[in-house]
Parts: structure tokens; C-alpha cells; sequence
């Protein structure tokens, strides 16, 4: 921009207002973008780190235990406020979960976790041939059932969907009379498993900071948590980007992964997820049908680009810390483009006829669908615009 002034005392205000990250009139574009430094990178990582990775992972980890506890409780004593019970800490747990998926790479990419507790649809003749086996309720219901439910059953009886079918129907929590025992067996051997894949994620980002009950849980399980199954926890080897031992082989390209997680869960949100269904692809692809939480699953998946974006999850959020500032000071009508497409991402999908599971051919889902694919393609010129910067 100096070209345009002819005294140092202007070029000096010109420098100033690039520090302050406020756009141009005529160009939102600087050409040295004044906080392109490591110090900048690093404290951006590092807000997300600790503000974002790690406490979501931390209630993740935290409900999905709850949830364990409260099957258990439920299994023993059989009365419907302990159904609502279990099926209050299963939404709290599942909330944490979609709002981790921005950040899918990593530790639930490299262990399988994603595919293991979050496939859908539930295999329903399987888990009826699961229940006429008495051999295998009598395995799950063993003091290892956690264990055997993790390595016997397939991706399609496990996890967050096979515990919904049980607890679930119509979109709220199943009527005490229509369980039974065997059900009962299974949603906690599941969850048990789940529990499990949920604190090797804890233990894998957050490292030592991780409760030692559950790094003892790993090591019990023999369950890797570290990258490449080195040193590092996902954290470090992210904090430690550009320097020996990381996998990051620059700042820049640690800041580049945050974006391309949160194009790959809008671009899932918006052509699979709603996609699949709405287009007639496939009318089965219907996520949390059971509970008919799937449009919330949906604006919890936005709301994960949203805290990794903007500098954390709601209430530990700092924007000065953020890939929000930073492309700010790099392009301004990018940097809006993105917040606004992140907003009308989320309003699109409040707006949806619920439920989604009867209504996915609805118009609504559709400018849903679309709102996605422009926030994917959005953030696709975010990423391409920091990797000089």
C-alpha cells in the first residue's frame, strides 16, 4: 500500500493500520502481512490446542464415561428415569463428539476411531442376530464385555448408533417396558468400548495432561497414543511443528490442517451427511435416526469449524489468538466471507424441517447442503491464502 503515499509519516500510519487489522477501502489485501511471525503461528496452534482440542476432548471422554456408569445403573434397576438418565448423558456425550469433528485428523484418523463409534446406519439384522446368540450376550456380559464388544462386533453394531438404537425410538428415550436384559448387556459392553476409543483420544492430544486413570486405561488396553507410536502426543507434535521429530514439516502447514479438518467435516455435512439422503443417493444414509438428533448433529459439526476458526469453543474463545485474525490482516473480504459462511451454514441447518429422518427431501435441506459447499469452498481459498504467509 506505501506506493500510494509520499512521506514517511504516511507510510508510517500505513504500517499502523495493517497492525490493527483493519481492511482497506478499496483492497482488503496487504501485501506483507505484519503478523505473518512464528510467535503468531505459535500462539494461534496453541490456542487451539488448549481451547478447542482440548477441552472438547476432555467432556468427550468425561460423558462417555457417565454414560457407562448410567447403562450400568439402568441394567441393575430398571425404571424410566434412569432411561432418561442414560439417554441425557448420551446426548452430552454425543454433542462433544460432533463438535470434535473438525479436528478428525490426527489420532481419530490414525487409530480408526471415527469409522469404529460413529458408522451408520446400525446393521439391525445384525444386531438381531446378535441377540438370538446366547454365546456372545454371555461374552459381552462378561468383566472383559468392553473388550469383547471392541475387537468381535463390526463398526456397524458399535459405537454411538448401536447404543442410540437401544435407548431410542421416534426421537426420545424408549419406553422402560420394551427393553430387555440382553439389551441392557449390549448398550453396556458398547459403551464400554466407546469409553474406551473416546479416552485414547483424550490421552493422545492432551499427553500427561490427561487424567492418570485414563493413561492407565490405555496402557491396560495397550491402546497406542502417541504419534507414530514415538514420543509425542498429538498436541506436542503439533506445538513442536517445523522443528525435528514433528510430522509437521512447518508452522504454516500445522495451521493448513486445521483448515482442511474443517473442510473435510463441511464438505461431509454437506454431501454425505445431507447430501446422501436429500439427493436420493441413499435414503437409508440418515444419521441419529433413532433419536432424531440429526440436525443437531449437523450444527454441531459447523459449530466445530466455528471454535476451530475463531479462536476456541464458547466461553474460552480469544479471536485475537485465532485463523479468524490471522487471514484477517492477510485478506479481510476473505476473512468475512468465511465468518458469514460459517453463520449462514449454521442458520441453514436450524432452519431445517425436523425431523430429518422423514423431511431429508425437503427444499430446506437442500440450501443446507448448499451453504456447506460454499463454506467448504471458502475455506479452501482460506488455506491457499496462508500457505505464503
Amino acid at each position: 500500500m506505501k506506493k500510494f503515499f509520499k512521506t514517511a509519516m504516511l507510510m508510517t500510519a500505513a504500517v499502523l493500520l495493517a497492525f490493527s487489522f483493519n481492511s482497506c477501502k478499496k483492497s482488503s489485501k496487504t501485501t506483507e502481512p505484519t503478523t505473518d511471525t512464528d510467535a503468531v503461528k505459535v500462539t494461534i496452534i496453541n490456542q487451539f490446542l488448549d481451547h478447542t482440542v482440548s477441552p472438547t476432548y476432555t467432556k468427550l471422554a468425561f460423558f462417555t464415561d457417565e454414560l457407562v456408569n448410567d447403562l450400568k445403573t439402568l441394567k441393575s434397576d430398571m425404571t424410566q428415569a434412569n432411561v432418561d438418565k442414560a439417554c441425557e448423558s448420551f446426548l452430552e456425550a454425543r454433542k462433544w463428539w460432533e463438535m470434535s469433528e473438525a479436528f478428525l485428523f490426527g489420532a481419530a484418523s490414525d487409530f480408526g476411531i471415527d469409522p469404529h463409534i460413529d458408522s451408520w446406519p446400525l446393521d439391525e439384522d445384525a444386531f438381531n442376530n446378535l441377540m438370538a446368540s446366547p454365546s456372545m450376550i454371555a461374552a459381552l456380559d462378561s468383566e472383559d464385555g468392553d473388550v469383547v464388544a471392541g475387537e468381535q462386533l463390526g463398526n456397524a453394531l458399535l459405537g454411538f448408533h448401536g447404543i442410540e438404537y437401544v435407548l431410542f425410538r421416534d426421537g426420545q428415550p424408549r419406553n422402560v417396558a420394551d427393553l430387555t436384559n440382553d439389551d441392557m448387556i449390549y448398550a453396556v459392553a458398547v459403551s464400554g468400548d466407546l469409553r474406551n476409543r473416546c479416552f485414547q483420544l483424550e490421552v493422545s492430544w492432551l499427553g500427561d495432561n490427561a487424567p492418570a486413570s485414563h493413561r492407565e486405561k490405555m496402557e491396560e488396553l495397550e491402546f497406542n497414543t502417541t504419534v507414530n507410536g514415538g514420543d509425542f502426543s498429538y498436541s506436542e507434535n503439533m506445538r513442536n511443528a517445523g522443528k525435528a521429530g514433528s510430522t509437521y514439516v512447518t508452522l504454516t502447514q500445522a495451521l493448513q490442517s486445521i483448515i482442511d479438518g474443517s473442510i473435510d467435516i463441511s464438505d461431509e455435512v454437506g454431501t454425505s451427511k445431507i447430501g446422501k439422503p436429500h439427493t436420493g443417493e441413499d435414503p437409508t444414509y440418515v444419521e441419529s435416526p433413532y433419536s432424531q438428533k440429526s440436525i443437531i448433529d449437523f450444527y454441531d459439526n459447523i459449530t466445530s469449524i466455528k471454535n476451530a476458526y475463531m479462536g476456541g469453543n464458547e466461553g474460552e474463545r480469544d479471536e485475537s489468538k485465532s485463523l479468524h485474525a490471522y487471514v484477517k490482516n492477510i485478506d479481510s473480504q476473505l476473512d468475512n466471507r468465511i465468518v458469514e459462511a460459517i453463520d449462514n451454514a449454521l442458520v441453514k441447518i436450524n432452519n431445517m424441517v425436523t425431523p430429518f429422518v422423514y423431511n431429508y427431501t425437503d427444499p430446506s435441506a437442500g440450501e443446507a447442503m448448499e451453504a456447506c459447499q460454499n463454506l467448504s469452498d471458502v475455506l479452501a481459498e482460506a488455506k491457499d491464502a496462508i500457505k505464503d504467509n
